[in-house]
């Protein structure tokens, strides 16, 4: 017993370092997606607000451009109207002058000249009157000329800061697109750096439990045949399955010392059995079997030390075979219990 328990204790040395860079390099990760998170949150508010500035210069633009149209329509309304005065007041003028002549002709007859002076008092109070509404019409015109220069001022001031606006958008918009690219090399190289680590734990852990066909690892889990642990239709350890998760729990108690409490992760536990039915006065399905064994393996990781807060079981019955044939090999190899190293 002194020996074996050396041996164990020897094979453990390396957990402490290696733990320590798995956790850095977790909550390096954890910092660089807060960053990004943050990052990301401040820039979609500056854009956010860009978007409702932009919305707001082209409702003011628009606006503008209704308003120039409407001056434009009036100046041009008003300046028709001033040519017809101006040919009015010219045809005004031309009787005027036709009258004159004509009085001076009829000047021996002083009832013709006196209609005639009569008739150009009229016209000349006409004239008047017409050169004194062209004069106002003249000030209408210079005022709206003066209204559309501003408001043609005004439209191109607009314009500018919706230009400036939709380019500072997209200078935001880019600098998104650059950070996310960024994040994700980063993410990248480090989620190759915890494959690594991960590949290492597995193959020293493999070594630990030592080269057995009935123990294999495949992807990110180690899966037991449940003759490791189970005699057939059963749901208690046997005493050789209780002497390899003395050595699961001897690594994952040291583990999670290591592990800084923020860390939420946990060990599944996952029991599967093979498709022939089982109906027992103890266990009425494949669920419930594949489900009281799992069970069983987490009890004895918590006799064992290990926190019921790390600790998950699940059973899946019959449902997640491995191979699907009907053959004793096919059933044997769906017989089995999975453990798994995995965020809560």
């Amino acid at each position: 017993m002194a020996l074996a328990r050396t041996r164990r204790d020897s094979g453990l040395n390396y957990w402490p370092g290696f733990v320590d860079a798995l956790s850095t390099l977790v909550l390096g990760i954890i910092f660089l997606l807060t960053v990004f998170v943050v990052v990301q949150f401040f820039l979609s508010q500056e854009v956010a607000g860009k978007d409702t500035a932009l919305t707001r210069l082209n409702a003011l633009v628009a606006s503008l451009t209704d308003q120039l149209a409407l001056e434009k329509s009036s100046k041009v309304s008003i300046e028709d109207d001033l040519t017809r005065m101006r040919a009015s007041l010219a045809g005004a003028e031309n009787e005027r002058d036709r009258l004159r002549s004509a009085a001076q002709a009829a000047n021996p007859d002083a009832g013709a000249a006196a209609a005639a002076q009569s008739r150009i008092g009229d016209l000349g109070t006409a004239l008047d009157s017409q050169k004194q509404i062209s004069a106002r019409a003249l000030a209408q015109v210079e005022v709206l000329s003066q209204q559309i220069e501003a408001l043609r001022r005004q439209l191109a001031a607009v314009q500018v800061a919706l230009d400036s606006s939709e380019k500072t958008g997209q200078a935001a918009q880019e600098k998104i697109g650059e950070l996310g690219q960024r994040l994700n090399v980063a993410l990248a190289q480090r989620v190759q750096e915890l494959s690594r680590y991960r590949s290492d734990f597995f193959g020293r852990l493999r070594a630990i439990l030592g080269e057995r066909p009935d123990i294999q690892v495949v992807g990110d889990r180690f899966v037991f045949q449940s003759e490791v642990f189970f005699d057939a239709g059963q749901a208690t350890l046997r005493p050789e399955g209780k002497l390899q998760i003395d050595k699961i729990a001897g690594v994952l108690g040291d583990l999670e010392k290591q592990i800084p409490g923020d860390i939420a992760w946990v060990l599944r536990v996952d029991g599967h059995t093979d498709v022939r039915p089982i109906a027992s006065s103890q266990f009425p399905s494949n669920w419930a079997l594949s489900s009281a064994r799992a069970i069983s393996v987490v009890q004895y990781l918590m006799q064992k030390g290990i926190s019921p807060q790390h600790l998950v079981a699940a059973g899946f019955g019959e449902f997640q075979p491995l191979d699907t044939s009907n053959a004793e090999e096919a059933y044997r190899k769906n017989r089995r219990i999975e453990l798994k190293l995995t965020e809560r």
